[in-house]
């Protein structure tokens, strides 16, 4: 994960004592005098978007609890990034869940190096997406423009902005090299986060909750994760996800619309099909189905079999998901991205399945995805 950067680390509160809430901002002065819309032309050069989009781009910095190797309750001050949007008339901050998860003391900071108190409006896990207010003055404020990420292609330039490292305003770019990922972070309880953009785009600890923005400095997505050396291979939560989720969490706090299936599962390959002896290599093989869950009331059957393929073990016998509403599904990645896309929890969706080497149709009335806190997750 890109996750947060750690800037400094205390080990001097023990037990469950917790740094006291700050006062507003005892390092903000007056007010900023940069404003603006953010407006680009089709042929504005990267500096241009740089100049236009940075002044709205913030240093997210709150405490959070950690257990030390004595027991105790320490609190580490860590910090990602951010940036300003308009909810219904309303100035928000945009950034990752994971960025200030049970984070007290929640601060930004601004280009102009004026930081205020924020306050969390609203979260989700399951999307690694927070909403922030802030005490900062409406003049601090240019918010940017978030469009859809439903045009994007692989090859399409990005630009991403935020404070790696703890270096406020750093600007990498790069291209989109994937879509329609999926990451499963400690938050959500192995849950998978779907329909995720990939991208070449440098992505370090701190850019979490940054914009990642098209070549008209719009958002196309908030940059979240990276892969432990793999040389700048980063993921971003996409816009479509944040544009459908934003009004509920400034609203009532929370997203409660994600779809449920109750299985688990393993991407189908040649030799898994081999073990099977089935000619379908691709799709998803139910390895388990969640008991009283909606695949289970629906009949979709989970393996039986344990065997050891290319050295895992997989559940064999089980349905292999191949098409759901008759578009095929090649993996986990299509099955959770379509399910996070397309459907909502009570929609009843049809599943194409290979059982005993015969296809079938099953007919699911989706759930929703139970609470973070609330027992052991699924990939679906």
């Amino acid at each position: 994960m890109a996750g947060y950067y750690v800037a400094r680390q205390t080990a001097s509160k023990s037990g469950s004592t917790q740094p006291t809430q700050s006062t507003p901002a005892s390092t903000a002065s007056s007010t900023s005098s940069q404003t603006g819309t953010n407006a680009l032309t089709d042929n504005a050069s990267i500096s241009q978007i740089y100049q236009s989009v940075a002044p709205s781009v913030v240093v997210v910095e709150d405490w959070q609890p950690e257990i030390s190797f004595l027991g105790q309750t320490v609190y580490e001050q860590v910090q990602g990034s951010g940036f300003t949007y308009t909810v219904n008339g309303q100035e928000v901050i945009v950034t990752n869940f994971h960025v200030i998860d049970e984070g007290v003391n929640v601060t930004v900071t601004f280009q102009d190096g004026n930081t205020y108190t924020a306050t969390v409006l609203g979260s989700d896990p399951y999307s690694d997406l927070a909403v922030l207010s802030t005490a900062a003055p409406q003049s601090e404020l240019t918010p940017l423009t978030i469009v859809s990420s439903s045009t994007l292609q692989v090859g399409d330039p990005v630009i991403a902005i935020g404070s790696p490292y703890g270096l406020q305003g750093s600007m990498t770019t790069g291209i989109i090299s994937a879509l329609n990922r999926t990451l499963t972070e400690d938050t959500t309880n192995g849950y998978d986060i779907a329909d995720v953009i990939q991208t070449s785009a440098l992505i370090n600890p701190g850019n979490s909750g940054g914009p990642l923005l098209n070549n008209q400095g719009q958002v196309v997505g908030i940059t979240t994760a990276i892969v432990s050396n793999s040389e700048g291979l980063g993921f971003a939560i996409p816009s479509d996800t944040i544009l459908r989720e934003i009004t509920d969490l400034v609203t009532t706090g929370s997203y409660n619309h994600h779809p449920y299936l109750g299985i688990t599962g393993a991407d189908m390959t040649y030799d898994i099909a081999t073990a099977m002896k089935t000619s379908v290599t691709y799709g998803v093989l139910i390895q388990n189905v969640v008991s009283g869950g909606p695949a289970a009331q629906a009949g979709l059957k989970a393996g039986t079999t344990q065997a050891t393929v290319d050295g895992n073990t997989i559940t064999l016998g089980g349905d292999i998901i191949t098409a759901i509403n008759g578009n095929r599904i090649r993996n986990s990645d299509d099955l959770s991205s379509y399910l996070e896309e397309y459907t909502s929890p009570g929609q009843t969706v049809s599943f194409t399945v290979v059982r005993n080497n015969q296809s079938v149709n099953v007919s699911v009335v989706l759930g929703t995805r139970p609470a973070p806190s609330s027992g052991s997750g699924t990939s679906s």
